[in-house]
This record gives structure tokens, C-alpha cells and sequence, in this order.
């Protein structure tokens, strides 16, 4: 039976693939993030190993973590949904080369990572949700009006808005706006006229 890095490695790698092609690719189809995540999870599972390795203690890992955690994504593109995998590919990458407990523990916990992204960030489960920022082409210095004046235009349930900015000498207004589409009316039936025919 393998026990150690022989068994964490692969089941490592079979779970960073999962989560970067299998989940995150497939529903966002950023090549360089997936690159990124990937790369992001070997490194971190080779200096993890060796700093175990050495003797230098599980200490040391958890300060690379958290070194790691602070650096941002410099970059207007990324959203909050990738940086949710970014952490997730550090954690597994961590976790499978100090390899605490059992053989067996850092592997499942792995899976059980991207188990949970795959479902969280299942398309189905919030499929008419949805956050933009919203300007508006007229300042609205009663915020109370705002609400329907969103519900018109984006056409959908404002569940929680927030005015980012108030110009009053553009006469903008910025907000940030969340909300749920609403489901498509269903079409009506045409009916059909029925002919009487003499006979």
C-alpha cells in the first residue's frame, strides 16, 4: 500500500486537474487561469513536501499559506468566483504536501474541495442571479427611487442595491445592483379557428 507523497502526489494531481479542466474550464474557459491554478497547486505541493520534509515543521507550511493568500490577482478581470478557485488550488497543494494524519486524509480532503466547488459553483443552483453595475442616466438623490427604477429597467427582482456614486453635475447615478431575472413568460396558444364545412 502507498503511504506518504507516493500516495498524496497523484491523487493531487488527478484532483487539481478536476477542479482546473473538469470544473473551473468547462464553465469559464479562461485558458491562462487554468494554467495558473494548475502551476499554482504543483508549486506550492513541492515546497510543502520539502519543507516537511526537512523537518521543518508544519509551522512553516501554514506561513507559506498564509504568504501566499496575500497576494492579489492584479488584474480588473478576475472575478471573485476565480479567486475562490485560486485559494482552493493553494489549499490542495498545501495540504497534500504536508500530508497530516493518516495517508489517506489529505487525499480525501482534497476531493471533498472540489466536490464543494463543483457544486457551490453549479450553474443550476443560482442560474438567475446576478450582480452588475448599473449607471444610471439621471441622479437620484432619493435613493427610494432607485429601486423601481431598476426593476424597469434590468427587468428582474432587485434583491439589494447599493448607489455607488451620485453626480450631480453629469446627472449620473452608479450603482451596484443585485438581482434575479425573472423566468420567461410562457407564450401564449395560438388558437386555432375551427371551420364548419357544409356538407
Amino acid at each position: 500500500m502507498m503511504t506518504g507523497l507516493g500516495f498524496t502526489v497523484p491523487a493531487d494531481l488527478l484532483a487539481i486537474a478536476l477542479l482546473a479542466y473538469g470544473t473551473y474550464f468547462r464553465r469559464y474557459h479562461r485558458r491562462d487561469l487554468l494554467l495558473a491554478y494548475v502551476a499554482l497547486n504543483i508549486g506550492v505541493l513541492a515546497v510543502t513536501a520539502m519543507l516537511a520534509g526537512s523537518g521543518a515543521g508544519m509551522g512553516l507550511g501554514l506561513g507559506l499559506f498564509g504568504i501566499l493568500s496575500i497576494i492579489r490577482l492584479r488584474s480588473d478581470s478576475i472575478t471573485q468566483e476565480e479567486v475562490a478557485y485560486y485559494f482552493i488550488a493553494l489549499a490542495m497543494g498545501l495540504v497534500n504536501g504536508l500530508h497530516p494524519g493518516p495517508f489517506w486524509l489529505a487525499p480525501t480532503l482534497s476531493f471533498l474541495l472540489v466536490a464543494v466547488m463543483y457544486v457551490v459553483d453549479h450553474p443550476r443552483l443560482t442560474s438567475r442571479s446576478r450582480r452588475q453595475k448599473v449607471i444610471l442616466d439621471r441622479a437620484y438623490p432619493d435613493v427610494r427611487e432607485v429601486g423601481p427604477v431598476l426593476e424597469t429597467l434590468l427587468r428582474a427582482d432587485i434583491k439589494h442595491f447599493v448607489v455607488l456614486d451620485l453626480d450631480l453635475v453629469t446627472d449620473t447615478t452608479v450603482v451596484d445592483v443585485r438581482y434575479r431575472i425573472r423566468p420567461p413568460a410562457p407564450r401564449a396558444v395560438n388558437a386555432v379557428p375551427v371551420h364548419q364545412y357544409a356538407s
